[in-house]
């Protein structure tokens, strides 16, 4: 048992663990949980498959093996996330959104659970410096990260080379570029959000197009994925 906890991924929380059980992309090790059960865990088991094992642990123990308060009663092991491997094609994934260095796990799920509502076809995050997608991140995004098409590129410089080469059509969330409520999305396309602090890598901003969402003062900004998430709304709903 300890060697296939070792092989897994931890995930936590009703929603994470629901929506990776309805999304059957990767396979259940083990789940944790504690009697009595959450109210939740009558719809959880009816997804179990029957071959998983459920142990039964006091909370405090549920609070270690989750490292944090935050499990609502419930953690699972899983295999790791499915990345994709082949970078997107523009004739089948026409809507993409590139996280450019993003530092805050909960920012990352707050916006990949954007982007599926807004109906997001693939997802771009970069290796270095940025949050990985761990059960804070599934978390955040009330785990409808299941669903997505997620790639992982070395860099963002390497990302916005292929998404050029492959000719999607670039929108840079920035500082004093073009109205975003007033821009003509065109796809195939992919919206680029920046880093918490300094937004996007200088060495792509001049890449594609800077957009802009209208604030009523200067010297301020929105959260990075509250500006993610209007931005993904406002390509969508053209």
């Amino acid at each position: 048992m300890a060697k296939k906890q070792q092989t897994g991924e931890l995930v936590y929380g009703i929603n994470p663990v629901t929506e990776l059980l309805k999304a059957k992309r990767r396979k259940l090790i083990s789940m944790y949980t504690t009697k009595p059960e959450p109210k939740a865990w009558a719809d959880i088991k009816k997804l179990l498959p029957k071959h998983v094992p459920v142990q039964y642990v006091q909370r405090d123990a549920l609070h270690k093996i989750a490292g944090t308060t935050d499990h609502q009663g419930v953690v699972a092991w899983a295999q790791p996330f499915p990345f994709r491997k082949k970078f997107f094609d523009p004739n089948k994934q026409k809507f993409l959104v590139m996280l450019d260095s993003l530092q805050d796990v909960r920012n990352l799920g707050a916006i990949l659970r954007s982007s599926y509502c807004t109906g997001v076809d693939g997802v771009i995050l970069t290796k270095k410096n940025s949050a990985p997608l761990n059960a804070a991140a599934l978390k955040a995004s009330a785990g409808l990260a299941e669903h997505l098409e997620i790639f992982v590129a070395t860099s963002p410089q390497a990302a916005v080379q292929e998404l050029k080469q492959a000719g999607y059509n670039l929108y840079l969330a920035a500082f004093g570029g073009e109205d975003a409520t007033k821009v003509a999305f065109k796809k195939p396309m992919c919206i680029v959000i920046g880093s918490e602090g300094p937004g996007i890598t200088k060495s792509i901003l001049n890449e594609g197009m800077q957009v802009t969402l209208p604030q009523k003062t200067n010297g301020i900004s929105y959260n990075a994925s509250v500006a993610a998430g209007i931005l993904l709304f406002l390509a969508a709903t053209q």
